[in-house]
């Protein structure tokens, strides 16, 4: 018995990283994302809120809804990346690129508060390559609704040319 309910657990994993990112906690905790993942089939939401002081709500999901959990900080997310079915992700290149490396699907979250942000033109241009989606914080429920998970392609993993040309035109340097 316990195997089937365990196989038929999809889990929501949201990263904040090491920022302050209430923004996105509140969206994630919204009644209109919750009950979308809900009713895309995912039955826990898992929530790492890192320095903020935001706190989501937390349910069981014992009422026919999604099960919330949260955290502020763990010595290694990789375990929460694994078990994950989707990822909703701050756009820190490094979360972002331990998710795909993965092969898992991710929705990255532009953190507008951030000056000079680069890191929204790395998610920006990732999701134009189909790679992942980019949402904000505002828009995620929008993002949830309209995703078709069969349409990511995989991050092509061991080849660093696409992301050295990307940090290289963020950087200004020429292109080859």
């Amino acid at each position: 018995m316990g195997q089937i309910e365990e196989s038929a657990r999809k889990m929501v994993f949201v990263t904040v990283g090491t920022t302050l990112f209430d923004a996105l906690v509140r969206a994630v905790d919204t009644n209109e994302v919750k009950q979308e993942l809900f009713r895309r089939g995912y039955t826990h939401l898992l929530i790492q809120m890192g320095k903020g002081s935001y706190t989501p709500t937390k349910s069981e999901g014992e009422d026919g809804s999604l099960a919330v959990d949260y955290f502020t900080f763990s010595s290694s997310i990789a375990d929460h990346l694994r078990s994950a079915s989707l990822v909703i992700s701050h756009a820190g290149s490094g979360s972002i690129f331990e998710t795909l490396r993965l092969g898992k699907p991710l929705i990255v979250v532009v953190n507008e508060d951030l000056m000079d942000n680069h890191q929204s033109e790395l998610a920006e241009e990732l999701a134009e390559r189909k790679h992942l989606y980019c949402a904000h914080p505002q828009t995620l429920h929008q993002t949830i609704s309209d995703m078709n998970l069969d349409s990511l392609l995989p991050y092509p993993a061991g080849d660093a040319t696409p992301v050295a040309r990307l940090i290289n035109r963020f950087l200004g340097f020429p292109e080859d």
